[in-house]
Formats: C-alpha cells, sequence, structure tokens
C-alpha cells in the first residue's frame, strides 16, 4: 500500500514534470529536438518498480519484468502502481525437477537436486530440469559390509533394510534396522532351548546355527552322526546283545546309555564301573567301617555312614550313580564347614576322610573327567583305563591353584588297569587352619621367623599310586596368592603334617620353584594337603661375621686416627689436597665409630633415628670429600696455575651438601630413619635413593674428572714426545 502511494506522488509529480518539458519544447524548435532525445529511463527518479528493466523509446518509455518476475498488470507496462512479483516455480509446477528430486525456490529462479538414496545422472548435485535425472541407488551392492556381518541387505526405493541372517538376533531387538542402528549376536540355540536336540543326545552351538549327536551308548536312528532337530532320535545301544564277549567271562547287564560288567557278590571290577575287556578283573570289594561311636552324629560321621553304604550297594544289583554320590559327598562338607572353622583336633581327621571320600567315588565315574564344585570346595578327578601303563602329563587345576604331573607317577607300579589322580580346592579352610605353625619347623638355617600367614587356598592331591609318600617324580602346584607379596616376604611351600597336636604345616619334602607377587610354584616329592605360606625371616648375624666386622672396624678406626694425626701436625704435607684428605679421614673416622657403636640400637626408637641420620650424613659426607678430590686433581691438570681451593669454600662443598640432603630427606619422610632390625634407612618408599642417588652422582663425576685428566696428560705428553706410543701416553 505504501508502495503504490509512494509510486502515485512520484508519477503526479513526472506527470507536471513533463507537461513543463512539452511546454518547454513546443516553443522552440531547438529545444523540441533535445527533449525528444531524452532518455526517460536515466531520470534519478526511478520510473518503473523494482525487480523490472526500463525500456526507453522514442515517446515514451515501458516496464518490463525480471525473468523469474511476473507484472501485475500488463507484460509490457507504464501504468503507475503495477508491481513485479517473484515467481515460485517450484509451487507452480509440482513435476519441474523430474521424479525422485527436490525443488527449491530462489529469488527469481530455482534449483533442483536429488532425494536421499538417488544421484544426478550427470554428477551435478544442484541443476535445473532438464540438465539431469535423479536414478536409485542401491547401497547394498555399492557398500557389501553396509549392514555389518551376519546380516541380509535388502535394498529399497531410496534406501535400504537391515536383517539378521538366520541363526542371529539383532542386538537392539529390531527385526528391521538400518547401519549401526543395531548388529548381529550368534543364537545360542543349545542354551536357549535344553531339550533342543531331544532326550540322550549333545547340543552344539555353531556360528548361526546347532548341531546334534548321541551320547556315548545311544545311536541315531537315521544312521546320521551330525544331525538337528527333528531329523533323527536317539535310541540306546545294546552292547551286551551287539557284543556277547565284551564282559567275558563275567556277566553284562545293559544300562541306559551304557552296560556294567558285573562280578560275584563281593567283589568289584579293578577299573571301576567300566569293564576294560581282556584286562579288568574282579578284586575284592573292601568297604570302609563306619564312623566310631564319638562321631556318629557329627557331620564326618555322616560322610562315612554314607561310604560305607554306597560301597555296600555294589553288588549284582549295580552300582549307584558315582557323579551323585560325589556330589552328596561335596553337599556334606559344604554344611560342614558352613558351620564355622573346624577345630584343630579334627582337621587332620577331617582332610583323610575328604580325600578317600573322594578317591572311592572315582571308582563309580564313568567319565575320564569330572569336575564339581561346591559352595566351599571343589573336586575335579582324572581316570585312566588301561591295559598298557599309561603315559603323557596330567593336569588338574581350578582358579586358585593348578597341579602338574604325569600318569607315569599317577599309576605308579599299578597293575590293575585302573589310575586316578584327584584335587580338592577347599575355598575358605585357610581361616580354620592359618594358626597351625611350627615356626621352628619351617625356620632355615641362620634364619627366625618374625610372622608368617597362609597366602594361598588349600588343596588336597591324591593318586592311585600305592606309594604317595615317596613319589618317583616330585609334583609340581602352582598357587595363586591371596594377597600380593611386595613386602619382601619369603614364600615357603608347606604341607599338613599330623602330629601328637592335631597337626601343623611343614616344609619338609617340599620346596619353593619359582615365585612373584601373584603367584608361587611348589614342588613336592609326597602328597598330602598343600598351601603357601607368606613369612618374614630375620636373619641372624653369626658371632664370626659379627667378630670380623668389629675387628676390622676396630683397625680401619685406628688406621683412620693416625692419618688424622699425620694430615693435622705434619706442617710439610699442609694444602689444598691435604685438608681434602684430613676431612675425609675425619668423615670416615666418625661414620665408622657410630656404625661401631649404634648400628644394631634399634630398641630406642629416636636415639635409633639419630644413629641412622649421623650415618646419613658423614657416609655422604666421605662421598663429597672424594668429590672435592677429584675437582682438585682436575683443576691441577688441566688449570695448572691457581689450583688451590679455599678453605672456607671447601668445608661448605664438603658438609654443607651432606647437611642439606640430611635435612630435605629428614623432613620428607621423617619415619625413614631407623629400621626393625638395623638404624640405617629404610627401604620402604624408595627412601635409600636419598643416599644412593646422590653417590652415585657423585661416582659418576669423578669418573668423567679421571677421563678428561687422562685425555689432558696425555696431550702434554704428546707435545713432549711424539713419537711416544698411544699406550705408554696411558701408563
Amino acid at each position: 500500500m505504501q508502495e503504490s502511494c509512494r509510486l502515485l506522488l512520484l508519477g503526479i509529480c513526472i506527470g507536471a514534470a513533463w507537461d513543463q518539458v512539452e511546454c518547454s519544447c513546443n516553443s522552440s524548435s531547438s529545444i523540441k529536438e533535445s527533449c525528444g532525445d531524452r532518455n526517460k529511463c536515466a531520470d534519478p527518479v526511478p520510473l518503473c518498480p523494482n525487480n523490472s528493466h526500463c525500456f526507453n523509446t522514442p515517446e515514451s518509455f515501458y516496464c518490463l519484468c525480471w525473468a523469474g518476475f511476473r507484472s501485475t498488470g500488463k507484460h509490457n507496462f507504464t501504468e503507475i502502481g503495477t508491481f513485479c512479483n517473484e515467481i515460485n516455480e517450484c509451487k507452480e509446477n509440482r513435476t519441474l525437477c523430474g521424479q525422485n528430486a527436490w525443488c527449491q525456490n530462489t529469488i527469481g529462479n530455482y534449483s533442483c537436486s536429488c532425494k536421499t538414496g538417488f544421484r544426478s545422472s550427470s554428477g551435478q548435485e544442484i541443476f535445473m530440469d532438464g540438465q539431469s535425472s535423479c536414478a536409485e541407488i542401491n547401497e547394498c551392492k555399492e557398500n557389501r559390509t553396509l549392514c555389518g556381518q551376519n546380516a541380509w541387505c535388502q535394498n529399497t526405493i531410496g534406501s535400504y533394510s537391515c536383517s539378521c541372517k538366520t541363526g542371529f538376533r539383532s542386538s537392539s531387538g529390531q527385526e528391521i534396522f538400518m547401519d549401526r542402528q543395531s548388529s548381529c549376536a550368534d543364537i545360542d540355540e543349545c542354551k536357549e532351548n535344553r531339550t533342543l536336540c531331544g532326550q540322550h543326545a549333545s547340543c552344539r552351538n555353531t556360528i548361526g546355527s546347532y548341531s546334534c549327536s548321541c551320547k556315548t551308548g545311544f545311536r541315531s536312528s537315521s544312521g546320521q552322526e551330525i544331525f538337528m532337530d527333528g531329523q533323527s532320535s536317539c535310541a540306546d545301544i545294546d552292547e551286551c546283545k551287539e557284543t556277547p564277549s565284551i564282559c567275558s567271562p563275567v556277566n553284562c547287564t545293559d544300562k541306559i546309555g551304557g552296560y556294567q560288567c558285573l562280578c560275584k557278590t563281593g567283589t568289584f571290577p579293578s577299573t571301576g564301573i567300566k569293564w576294560v575287556s581282556n584286562y579288568s578283573t574282579c578284586i575284592e570289594l573292601r568297604c570302609p567301617e563306619g564312623p566310631a561311636k564319638n562321631e556318629a552324629s557329627t557331620p564326618l560321621g555322616e560322610i562315612q555312614r554314607m561310604l560305607r553304604e554306597t560301597c555296600l550297594q555294589q553288588s549284582d544289583q549295580g552300582s549307584p550313580d558315582g557323579k551323585q554320590v560325589l556330589k552328596d559327598v561335596l553337599g556334606m562338607v559344604d554344611h560342614l564347614l558352613h558351620a564355622g572353622p573346624l577345630p584343630k583336633a579334627i582337621t587332620s581327621r577331617f582332610l583323610q576322610i575328604v580325600e578317600d571320600a573322594v578317591m572311592r567315588v572315582a571308582l563309580l565315574l564313568d567319565q575320564d573327567q569330572t569336575q564339581i564344585n561346591g559352595t566351599t570346595l571343589g573336586v575335579e578327578i582324572r581316570l585312566s583305563r588301561f591295559s598298557a601303563p599309561p603315559q603323557g602329563p596330567v593336569t588338574l587345576g581350578s582358579g586358585n591353584v593348578t597341579l602338574n604331573t604325569d600318569w607315569s607317577t599317577v599309576a605308579g607300579e599299578n597293575s590293575s588297569g585302573f589310575a586316578v589322580a584327584a584335587l580338592v580346592s577347599y575355598y575358605n579352610l585357610e581361616e580354620s587352619l592359618n594358626h597351625s605353625f611350627n615356626k621352628d619347623s619351617l625356620a632355615r638355617e641362620n634364619h627366625t621367623i618374625t610372622s608368617v600367614q597362609l597366602n594361598s587356598k588349600i588343596v588336597s592331591a591324591a593318586i592311585s599310586n600305592g606309594a604317595p609318600e615317596r613319589l618317583s617324580s616330585p609334583v609340581d602346584f602352582t598357587f595363586s596368592h591371596l594377597q600380593l607379596n611386595d613386602s619382601g616376604h619369603a614364600a615357603v611351600c608347606v604341607y599338613w603334617k599330623d602330629d601328637s597336636t592335631g597337626g601343623s604345616w611343614s616344609r619338609d619334602g617340599c620346596e619353593t620353584v619359582w615365585a612373584n607377587q601373584t603367584y608361587t610354584t611348589c614342588r613336592c616329592h609326597h602328597l598330602s594337603s598343600f598351601a603357601v605360606l607368606m613369612a618374614l625371616y630375620e636373619i641372624q648375624d653369626t658371632f664370626e661375621l659379627q667378630l670380623i666386622t668389629w675387628v676390622g672396624l676396630g683397625l680401619s678406626l685406628l688406621c683412620l686416627l693416625l692419618s688424622i694425626l699425620t694430615f693435622s701436625c705434619c706442617r710439610s704435607v699442609k694444602g689444598t689436597r691435604s685438608t681434602i684428605h684430613l676431612h675425609l679421614c675425619i668423615s670416615l673416622f666418625i661414620a665408622d665409630l657410630v656404625f661401631l657403636a649404634g648400628i644394631s640400637s634399634t630398641s630406642n626408637k629416636g636415639g635409633c633415628a639419630l644413629v641412622a641420620g649421623l650415618l646419613h650424613f658423614f657416609f655422604l659426607a666421605v662421598f663429597t670429600w672424594m668429590c672435592l678430590e677429584g675437582i682438585q686433581l682436575y683443576r691441577m691438570v688441566v688449570t695448572v696455575f691457581n689450583a688451590t681451593l679455599s678453605r672456607r669454600f671447601m668445608l661448605l662443598f664438603g658438609y654443607g651438601i651432606p647437611a642439606l640432603i640430611v635435612g630435605i630427606s629428614a623432613a620428607a619422610n621423617s619415619q625413614g630413619y631407623g629400621t626393625k632390625r638395623y638404624c640405617w634407612l629404610s627401604l620402604d618408599k624408595g627412601f635409600i635413593w636419598s643416599f644412593f642417588g646422590p653417590v652415585c652422582v657423585i661416582i659418576l663425576l669423578n669418573v668423567l674428572f679421571f677421563v678428561i685428566t687422562i685425555w689432558k696428560l696425555a696431550e702434554k705428553f704428546a707435545s713432549i714426545n711424539p713419537d711416544l706410543s698411544n699406550l705408554k701416553k696411558i701408563q
């Protein structure tokens, strides 16, 4: 509206002016000629509206809208109040850019671009009608890994979709997804469906699928060894019928999933419940005695009673399930250990009963390897039924300990065709046995135990070898520490030794092969219950060593005293070097004297700290005066003239630097002066480096001065006698 009013007023003014011009032109021909040639479009005041061109004519003018704009009146116009409005090409022509393209209106124009999932045929991202077309992109074909591993990629118009392959499941739970929205994880069909393969079959998960196979003692009805759900079923094999001589000469009885060779009542196969054809024999069945009267109502008595009843069941009616019996035994032991720490009086009996129970139950197992874990202990058993002596390594273990041996050690001279190795790991028994230490039996020569504690879980090891107390080859145990051994404690391998006091830990027959902060390897020549102790030994100096120390330091003090008197009294030798030697001897004399008098005086903590501080100061002073000696020699050879050092400088250097180091060390760690055994610097937190660090620096400086001095001397000799060889110069 404002624009219209402005143009209207402008038009009135222009018309009035134009009338005046026409009047002027009519009055004179010359003026008229000049008026006819005037370019109306060049007037200061625009004649045409915005977004338009002005075209001059001989008599007048006219306006024409720009491309992309449209007049509100005539196409060519001079009328006041006519405007040029922008044309929205995209709105007026929905198909302007073609299919699968976006149209973007601009001022006076438009642009086209392909939609997501489409590509311009010309390669131009921005184009106009007719310049290009948009073709669909096949993302799946261009990027084979777009959907990730184990997924299918499905191309769609302008996009794509991903879906997991058969046997895989989306991590997000979406069946249809796009790149990075999800991943495809393998489905463990065997775990999700325990009955997938049917009864008497084992299910084995594979990547993207699974497979079924019949258990030992069963046969696939379809004849396929490997099958899937619904393809086959597993039927029991009647071994006695198919192989009549399998148990010869004893009777054979078919069982679900196996068979049993039955000996006469009171006897049992030498190889356990499995008969080794042409080798096994029937041996006398010796059942354990029942519990004593004083143990009848205790958990120990229950274990003994159950073992006897299980043994008596091993008759013509068949043997009980060995694995279930083992679980029952572990359940009873769990119940016993949950009641609290064991009394020391029954510890040895408890360990022996559990060990015997495990070895007896092993005869009832049919698998070569059995592992069962309870809440307070775990058991692993390895079996070998053989017709020839077994060979090869045997490894048993839990999360806390590993046993390594071999079958020849396990079997020994056994000729029964049956060998067994068992490892029982107790999870919390160390609480009961953490104070059963006979320090005299654990002590070493010239060592006294100051502290000791269990630093591993307790294990019991047993084998079918008839002489486990003297093995032909030692057995190795690798224990995991309960706590990091980073305090200098010794790792001691021990076994539980029964004695009149109820039992205690002993080192006899066991040695520590290797140890670090987290593990210890023990080697034992017999079997029992084992553990690792963390012991701190105190070294006891012998009289001979003490005598050598006293005599040596006494002679040293005498010689130092003579040297001090010589350097201080003889004026003929006085000088810079004699001053250095004098104070070097004084520092060493005081250090040795303090060492001899107070190094072992640890009873008074304050006095011990003072002795350690004095030793720290005077031993550092010895090395600083040695450093001054090196500096003086360097100056004598290199400087030649004015090689003396001022006495004030030497005293400040020789005693000031040690005082500064000791002061800083005491301020930083005053507790570092004095230990439990000696009045010296503590090894904790690297405090000893407050002495070793300066000493190492001084030694390196003296070596440097020595090398430079030798080099300078060689140069001087070369200038005096050029024919002298390099070796002679150095000598």
